[in-house]
């Protein structure tokens, strides 16, 4: 039986995903083999705006959300999502601590076309993992893994009406002065209003 926790691979994860992967000391498998599961946080991220949560979408090739294995999920280019995502976080996190410190870093990946949806999110994940100072060991499944002991298999604990249960301390963010603290937002919101001190906050 599997004995490393296994977690999915997202685009620009929630903070819950760090903190589950910090309790497994930063070391874990990311799931490659498993079929793209629709609306799901493997192709979309949420951050602060002004009214509220907003959802930032990757879109992918037709025929690719059933029956494809995450590793060959491709990316679509018909729409211009790069433009928008890019312009999303300049506009909501622009006055944020530290979105200049990390405006540089982030926005090849709006820049670049990348074909895979897997390689494109494993390295914003690696960006990320930089950005905080932490040199997580991770592996990747060769094959999917249905044998695994339900504390180890987050793959399914990251959705929109089954997230990983952690407790948040309430920080500082963009839209405070109009909205209450929304928990659980996209990493980069934490990122940009705590900078250096994200890793302690997790």
């Amino acid at each position: 039986m599997q004995s490393s926790a296994i977690f999915p691979l997202f685009y620009l994860p929630p903070v819950s995903y760090f903190t589950a992967i910090k309790e497994h000391n930063f070391e874990f498998l990311i799931e490659k083999q498993e079929h793209l599961p629709k609306q799901t946080y493997r192709s979309r991220a949420t951050i602060s705006s002004p009214d509220g949560k907003l959802d930032l979408t990757l879109p992918v090739v037709k025929g690719s959300k059933n029956h494809t294995r995450m590793k060959d999920v491709k990316l679509s280019y018909d729409a211009k999502w790069q433009r928008l995502h890019w312009l999303s976080l300049q506009t909501c996190y622009r006055s944020s601590a530290y979105f200049e410190f990390y405006e540089d870093g982030l926005v090849p990946f709006y820049e670049k076309k990348y074909t895979f949806l897997f390689d494109f999110n494993v390295e914003l994940l690696n960006w990320i993992f930089k950005q905080m100072k932490i040199n997580p060991t991770v592996n990747y499944t060769v094959d999917y893994e249905s044998q695994i002991a339900h504390e180890l298999d987050f793959r399914n604990k990251f959705s929109k009406n089954n997230i990983h249960e952690v407790n948040m301390k309430a920080y500082f963010q963009v839209f405070s002065d109009r909205n209450a603290f929304i928990p659980n937002l996209s990493i980069v919101d934490l990122l940009f209003n705590q900078g250096p001190q994200t890793k302690i906050y997790l």
